[in-house]
């Protein structure tokens, strides 16, 4: 890289189920918006495709215990 000069990266958008209600469940310990723990939403920039693939797989069933 030339001093004085910024290299550009592109970033690519990641893919996200946040639906902006951020509330956790008191007795799920899952987020009411968007059915993740709180471990998977501080992890969620970081964490590979496959691993948020496999978070995404999880939500329908966890949005049902949430909403029991």
């Amino acid at each position: 890289m030339t001093p004085g000069f910024i290299e550009i990266v592109p970033v690519e958008p990641i893919e996200s189920p946040c639906v902006n209600i951020c509330q956790i469940d008191p007795a799920t310990r899952l987020c009411v918006g968007c059915a993740r723990s709180l471990h998977e939403i501080g992890g969620w920039a970081t964490g590979t495709p496959e691993w948020r693939a496999s978070v995404i797989a999880a939500l329908p069933g966890r949005r049902v215990a949430i909403k029991q």
